[in-house]
């Protein structure tokens, strides 16, 4: 595949207009020597090269999609003056940027007032959201699905804060009736609400959980941070469309703008409801440097250093594609639902291979039926490696008996797990590339 370079003369063309801003400074002799420069970055071209295609609509694998032209280009071209956006005085621009940008993601969950900024990614705005969660019910136990990421239990644990996993039902979401069973200990203070399990894409019941806290005294955070811009998506069933639309009666939300919202890493976001969070965040510092009553985001947050780069790739994305239902953005993500179920329903007819359950995203597991669970498991890492010969790269993820007995992929259970194949079918391109993909899935299969 090609790599975009014809770009790289709009970045040239943006480094003349920021450089114009700051044309009365004294000149800076350039010393560069390019040259020098040319053998480690080709070094790092070539070591570079030791990688799956990440940006190659053949990769199916991880949770990873490849930037947009613009936020990559926005990205570097910040780079040149690298703005910190712990203080406005060490990023004046870019931390506006950030509250624009974030402001539009709040907006998408109807938060028209709320506080939240950036940060390195999901475990961190889990963390803060969690952290808050602490502050406000100080000794009360954390419970999260046993599908959600296994990084709320581990965080809980940073924060000394008791946890409790409920189970999860058949379809990998939130068991609400286990439950209503723990909130009956009055010992669960905060419930996380996972809208896309990592492992499979899995969409809590929302609207179930909302009811059980009219009955019950809790928190919700609602952990978006693989699922939530899909609230734009067009194409969800009525139960995931459910779920998505209440995001608004959560307390606080975290969503990773670089999963679905073609953003480098790291980007993620946490948002809370009620503005009076960022009393928890009060400090005293021995030094000052904040020069300005304005916003200084690194007041409310736990991270202090963070890249204005961030800021500002987000927001020139959002400016060229609006986080509005039925625009181009919104569309991208529809077309990357349609291709998952594309590979569902293919998956569905093929004796082969055992689909768990329709996807209720964009992620699609399924199982080779076999004999045993133990040989399944052994065939599904067999056919995990023929793809990859054949350049097409999908992951490996361990499910429950639980959740796979209604796909009856096996005629006898001799172990309680089986390792099934996995495709986060993300990229819009995906629509396009299915049939080349099935051919692919089909001719490894053969191998195996």
């Amino acid at each position: 595949m090609t790599f975009d370079r014809e770009s790289l003369s709009l970045l040239d063309e943006a480094l003349a207009v920021l450089a114009d801003g700051f044309r009365d400074l004294p000149q800076i002799p350039t010393s560069i020597d390019l040259a020098q420069l040319r053998e480690p970055l080709l070094a790092a071209a070539q070591r570079l090269q030791n990688n799956d295609p990440y940006h190659h609509p053949l990769y199916i694998g991880h949770m990873q999609k490849p930037p947009h032209p613009v936020a990559r280009l926005a990205y570097c071209l910040t780079l040149w003056i690298n703005p910190n956006n712990h203080a406005y005085d060490g990023g004046h621009a870019s931390s506006v940027m950030e509250l624009e940008a974030i402001g539009e993601i709040a907006r998408m969950f109807g938060w028209e007032s709320c506080q939240g900024h950036l940060c390195g990614g999901g475990t961190l705005a889990n963390f803060e959201a969690l952290w808050i969660a602490r502050e406000r019910l100080p000794g009360k136990t954390i419970a999260a699905s046993t599908q959600a990421h296994y990084t709320h239990e581990r965080l809980s644990g940073v924060l000394g804060a008791p946890f409790q996993a409920i189970p999860a039902d058949r379809q990998g979401r939130m068991d609400v009736a286990a439950l209503e069973s723990a909130l009956h200990s009055r010992e669960i203070g905060t419930v996380v609400v996972t809208l896309g399990t990592t492992a499979t894409g899995a969409v809590d019941p929302l609207d179930q959980i909302l009811a059980l806290r009219s009955r019950h005294e809790f928190r919700i955070h609602v952990d978006a941070a693989y699922g939530g811009y899909f609230t734009l998506a067009n194409n969800l069933d009525a139960e995931t469309r459910r779920a998505l639309d209440l995001v608004s009666q959560a307390d606080s939300i975290a969503i990773d703008p670089h999963k679905h919202g073609l953003q480098p890493y790291g980007c993620g976001c946490v948002l809370f409801r009620d503005p009076d969070v960022k009393r928890h965040y009060l400090h005293d510092s021995p030094y000052t440097y904040l020069s300005t009553d304005d916003p200084h985001l690194g007041e409310i947050s736990l991270e202090c250093s963070r890249p204005g780069a961030a800021a500002a790739a987000l927001w020139a994305t959002q400016r060229l594609l609006p986080l509005v239902p039925g625009g181009v953005f919104a569309q991208g993500l529809a077309s990357g639902r349609e291709a998952a179920l594309a590979l569902y329903r293919a998956l569905a007819v093929d004796n082969r291979f055992a689909p768990l359950f329709r996807p209720q995203l964009d992620i699609v597991v399924w199982a080779v039926r076999a004999d045993t669970s133990s040989q399944a498991s052994l065939l599904a890492r067999a056919f995990y490696i023929a793809t990859k010969k054949r350049d097409l790269h999908l992951s490996l993820v361990t499910i429950p008996k639980a959740m796979l007995e209604a796909a009856a992929p096996v005629r006898t259970w001799d172990a309680d797990t089986i390792t099934c194949l996995r495709a986060c079918v993300m990229k819009p391109e995906h629509r396009e590339w299915m049939t080349e993909i099935l051919a692919r899935l089909d001719a490894a299969a053969e191998d195996v």
